[in-house]
């Protein structure tokens, strides 16, 4: 079984954001991770091939930084990876990743596509079904679990109040989640084979896209920090007397009474 996982490289969510000048994020001093959800497709990747056979891609769209976590992916079991780095992407938007993903996978042998359902920095949950839509294959997303049979796959996802079961054909591009499985870490010898495994690098010119003609669809205005959460209030006094005091603050003071 042939497998693909794309990945995205995001800000690791313990990390102290700071913008600079521009209002972007300042990226220098905070570590980058593999995206969380992208970890389960990862994982998910690497335990189809172990039961399978076959072999696991990383595919990325990044900068000089992703190769990171990329060669986590490759730490982690996954055998060979494509990094497409072009400055013509810094400003593409979550269609034009999906198409750029799509010309490249196209190229590819595969029988299923992986992806986390959502990256932390965006919350767009869009690449992977944009994903199916270019290559016109079938989806499923928020999934918890997959089994495959055959050329059926049929998955888990959760829905607003409850579970949903969806059987596909492959080839699919199936986006993952937290709850599907528990990511593996790294070992010693795979973090030295990761070293050796082969990691393209792809400019826009080497798929056939004009950079020009990458642009996007979305225009942010503005990137601002959440207002900083006040500290406790503590109020003293015996319990019936702190009771009447957080009353009177919540309806007069707060009005939320």
């Amino acid at each position: 079984m042939n497998i693909i996982v794309c990945l995205k490289q995001t800000f690791d969510t313990e990390a102290k954001v700071v913008l600079d000048k521009n209002g972007k994020v300042d990226p220098a001093g905070v570590t980058l991770v593999i995206n969380p959800d992208d970890e389960y497709a990862v994982e998910e990747a690497i335990r189809l091939k172990e039961k399978f056979g076959g072999e696991v891609i990383v595919v990325a769209v990044g900068n000089d930084r992703t190769p990171e976590a990329i060669r986590t992916a490759l730490a982690m079991g996954a055998d060979k990876a494509a990094l497409i780095d072009d400055p013509a992407m810094a400003e593409a938007d979550c269609q034009g990743i999906a198409e750029v993903l799509a010309k490249y996978i196209s190229t590819l042998n595969y029988d299923i596509i992986l992806i986390g359902k959502d990256d932390v920095d965006t919350n767009s949950c869009q690449i992977g079904v944009r994903l199916a839509e270019v290559l016109n294959i079938p989806s499923a997303n928020m999934v918890t679990k997959l089994e495959i049979d055959g050329t059926k796959i049929t998955t888990v996802r959760e829905i607003d109040g409850g579970k949903e079961t969806l059987e596909l054909s492959l080839p699919a591009v199936i986006a993952a989640q937290q709850g599907l499985n528990e990511p593996r870490y790294p070992s010693v010898p795979g973090i030295m084979k990761a070293k050796k495994k082969e990691l393209k690098k792809l400019k826009l010119a080497d798929l056939g896209i004009d950079p020009s003609d990458i642009g996007s669809e979305i225009l942010i205005e503005n990137i601002t920090l959440p207002i900083a959460r006040q500290a406790a209030r503590m109020i003293p006094g015996e319990a019936a007397q702190a009771a009447s005091e957080l009353a009177r603050i919540l309806s007069i003071e707060e009005k939320v009474l």
